[in-house]
């Protein structure tokens, strides 16, 4: 590590946890992030400041006016642009020092193969069908996915591991029969640091899978009440009929 880079990650470097090993982990792997709205504006920018060396961030919407509110990687100068490229300019800016892939495209075809070049998989989309599709390639190539979603007043994250064979997956708490679609933001609203709270969790989890230091939620989940300032913790357990990932599992081949 140059003296450049020692001094912009001096203060990470300074933890007992990280220390220049677990600095260096960092700026080796490699985050996918799905999402650039509300949740994936805050784990992308403190990813891209803390130092991670290759982010690469999917999304197929473009920016609108609406989206200022809450997804601060985007400027208003940016209404219209896809957000990958928003966001891609957004934390180049913050940290030239790492890459950054965009793909304005949902992952199809590519999905496996994404996930499985990813040290860590970012759940920041806003709709089960995705979450569904990309825990079970997470499943598929034995890639952590951290996953975290907001709505109106109420956040919650967690981690799934498929190298902890302890470790619940998103399949485990959800049905996929639809009934666990939930209502959009967009019609139902959401506190914009909310989302800055969950997203910047998100991150933090992120990281401590990375640099290898800490107990991470593998096996929890975390939930913010923001009306009442309130945290919830819940245990959660393998579900052995999930054909994800009980015992005789059939990983789906669903797309996000």
């Amino acid at each position: 590590m140059n003296e450049r880079l020692a001094e912009r990650y001096s203060r990470h470097m300074r933890l007992a946890e990280i220390g220049q090993h677990g600095q260096e982990r960092l700026t080796t792997a490699r985050v996918l992030v799905v999402g650039l709205g509300g949740l994936g504006s805050p784990v992308a920018m403190y990813l891209a400041a803390s130092g991670v060396g290759h982010i690469v961030l999917s999304d197929y919407d473009v920016v609108e006016l609406s989206n200022l509110q809450r997804q601060i990687v985007h400027r208003s100068e940016d209404v219209g642009r896809n957000k990958v490229e928003s966001a891609r300019d957004t934390l180049l800016a913050l940290n030239p020092e790492i890459e950054v892939t965009p793909m304005h495209w949902a992952l199809d075809d590519d999905l496996d193969e994404q996930v499985a070049a990813a040290t860590v998989v970012v759940d920041a989309t806003d709709n089960f069908e995705s979450r569904f599709a990309l825990n079970a390639a997470c499943w598929r190539n034995a890639t952590p996915l951290v996953s975290g979603a907001a709505i109106r007043m109420e956040g919650q994250i967690a981690v799934f591991d498929p190298r902890d064979p302890d470790s619940p997956c998103y399949r485990c708490l959800y049905s996929d029969d639809g009934r666990a679609e939930g209502e959009p933001c967009a019609l139902v609203g959401v506190l914009a640091p909310l989302l800055g709270i969950i997203g910047s969790v998100q991150a933090a989890e992120t990281i401590k899978l990375i640099a290898g230091f800490g107990t991470s939620l593998a096996g929890r989940l975390i939930a913010l009440d923001a009306t009442e300032m309130e945290w919830r913790e819940l245990r959660l357990g393998k579900d052995p009929a999930c054909p994800v990932c009980g015992p005789g599992e059939v990983l789906s081949s669903d797309r996000a």
